[in-house]
């Protein structure tokens, strides 16, 4: 199986054996360009860039279907045969005037559970936006598409709706109704929006490069449901997922309903069967790279111990949405050196984690999953914190591709046999709950309301 994961800041594909192995793999960065006085996706870049990948693994490994995992907060307008605009790139705001008009047509958070957020965060703000200063782009659409849907459209399947991308803080879903919110009725969009499909279902075949035989195309998946399948499917009992990427994303499915905070970026995504999974996220890779200065490579166990003891730290937030918005981030302590900024970039994820867990109340096995988890450290970082808690991490960093991969494969009648996460060690650094506490309270003293520190223990 070929996944092709498209994050917003990296576009990956993998070649998935059915049991669990990650035979091959492609990357790429999509690219953001100007046109028609909005920030919108290079696509016919990344499609080639995709074509060509995909052409060569079904050259190398003999790949029998495509699936895709996108991430959230992007849509597509098409005709039978083309975009009718580009895509919009979800990190830009609406001019204030036009904000202000409507804003005034969300749905309120009890109805959708999406709370309102800035820029395209909330993927049907950004089509109010489009469809006020770009009318014809909507009457010449037939079909409205999530991201993964556009691209298993684009590959040549049928047009499709699915309830994880659907779902994932769009307005676009009454999570409680299980249908489209009212939004979507007063904007007469429900006839726009094609039947659905569960995530990995085939809905059409092609052929690519020189094969001989056309390959499945399977229908697309939101990447943190897809990580949130992989571990599910596993029947490991109650899971909070902590999945890592441009955006790290907390799920935990036994939290209340009524526990999320509107206001502190909680909200409910939507699982690929239907069901509400409460969630609390916050742009941590983003914040890392702007934190760190766009470290790369391992950060040093030593670095992390001297940012502790000269209690360096970051203070939220640096980048937009997240449980402490309205707040802009800044460095405390004395200047540190290249390698301990990224020290304190990591144990500010480590923290904020830490917060969101506790926010979401969770209290079950935690899975630790992505890319900002490599080598292990945030997991252990976090484990040493809240040693009341089991702690996993994944066997790969790739949890979503995984997930996606499964749900691919399952859809055929496939077995497919991911491995299963490792169990994490706690790591033992001096001073850390101390610096953990004094963090709570200076981001307190800014205005940031806390969760008692430990409070799921």
């Amino acid at each position: 199986m070929a996944v092709l994961d498209f994050g917003k800041t990296n576009s990956k594909l993998f070649v998935f054996a059915q049991d669990g192995r990650i035979l091959d793999e492609r990357r790429s960065k999509p690219s953001w360009i100007r046109q028609g006085g909005f920030s919108v996706l290079d696509e016919p870049a990344l499609h080639d860039w995709a074509v060509r990948a995909v052409s060569d693994a079904i050259d190398d490994h003999g790949v029998e279907g495509l699936m895709v995992s996108g991430h959230g907060c992007t849509f597509a307008l098409v005709d039978d045969i083309s975009l009718t605009h580009p895509i919009l790139d979800y990190e830009q705001e609406p001019p204030a005037e036009i904000a202000a008009r409507i804003d005034r047509r969300i749905p309120d958070f009890a109805e959708t559970f999406s709370p309102k957020l800035p820029l395209g965060f909330n993927y049907g703000r950004h089509m109010l936006w489009l469809q006020a200063v770009e009318p014809d782009a909507f009457t010449a659409a037939k079909s409205i598409l999530g991201y993964p849907q556009y691209w298993s459209w684009r590959f040549g399947g049928r047009t499709v709706s699915e309830v994880s991308y659907l779902g994932c803080h769009s307005h676009l879903w009454a999570p409680r109704k299980r249908d489209f919110s009212s939004l979507v009725d007063a904007e007469g969009w429900r006839g726009r929006m094609p039947a659905f499909e569960r995530a990995g279902a085939v809905i059409g075949e092609q052929r690519f490069g020189s094969a001989a035989q056309p390959i499945a195309i399977h229908n697309g998946v939101h990447d943190s449901n897809a990580a949130l399948h992989a571990y599910r499917r596993q029947e490991r009992g109650p899971v909070t997922v902590v999945s890592t990427g441009t955006w790290v994303v907390v799920l935990n499915p036994d939290c209340p309903l009524d526990a999320l905070d509107r206001d502190r970026d909680m909200l409910v995504n939507v699982d690929v069967d239907g069901g509400p999974v409460p969630t609390i996220r916050f742009m941590g890779g983003r914040e890392f790279a702007v934190i760190s200065g766009d470290w790369q490579g391992a950060i040093d166990r030593s670095s992390l111990q001297q940012v502790i003891d000269a209690g360096i730290m970051a203070l939220p937030s640096f980048a937009p949405g997240g449980p402490m918005p309205h707040r802009s981030g800044e460095l405390t302590g004395r200047t540190p050196s290249a390698g301990e900024r990224a020290a304190v970039a990591l144990l500010y994820v480590a923290l904020m984690v830490d917060l969101c867990l506790d926010l979401i109340h969770s209290n079950n096995t935690v899975i630790v999953d992505g890319g900002l988890n490599s080598g292990g450290l945030l997991a252990s970082l976090l484990a040493e914190l809240r040693s009341g808690q089991a702690f996993m991490q994944g066997a790969t960093l790739e949890g979503s591709a995984t997930g996606a991969a499964a749900l691919a494969f399952e859809s055929v009648g496939r077995e497919f046999a991911a491995e299963v996460p490792e169990p994490v060690r706690a790591s033992t650094f001096a001073g850390f709950a101390g610096y953990r506490n004094r963090w709570r309270g200076l981001a307190a003293d800014r205005g940031v309301a806390g969760a008692t520190a430990g409070g799921a223990r």
